[in-house]
C-alpha cells in the first residue's frame, strides 16, 4: 500500500470515529513537535542491569526463544 493510500485510509478512519481517547493517544504520535521530546533517564541500577545483559549477550549467555519457552513452562 502506498503512502497516499495509507493517508487516505487514516483520514477516513479519523473522520469516522468520535473516540477521544484514541485521539489523545494518536496526536503525540503524529505531531513532529512531540517526537523524541521525552527523554528517559535510567537509574544506576537500571544502567548496571542493561550493561550486565549486554555482557551476557556478547558471551552467549542467553536462551533462544524455544529454549526460553521450555524453561518458563517448567517453572510454572
Amino acid at each position: 500500500m502506498t503512502v497516499l493510500e495509507l493517508k487516505k485510509k487514516l483520514i477516513g478512519k479519523i473522520n469516522q470515529t468520535e473516540n477521544s481517547e484514541l485521539f489523545e493517544v494518536m496526536f503525540p504520535l503524529i505531531t513532529e513537535e512531540d517526537a523524541g521530546s521525552e527523554i528517559y533517564e535510567l537509574s544506576h541500577d537500571q544502567i548496571s542491569a542493561v550493561e550486565e545483559g549486554q555482557q551476557q549477550f556478547e558471551t552467549g549467555q542467553f536462551l533462544k526463544g524455544e529454549q526460553a519457552d521450555k524453561e518458563i513452562v517448567s517453572i510454572l
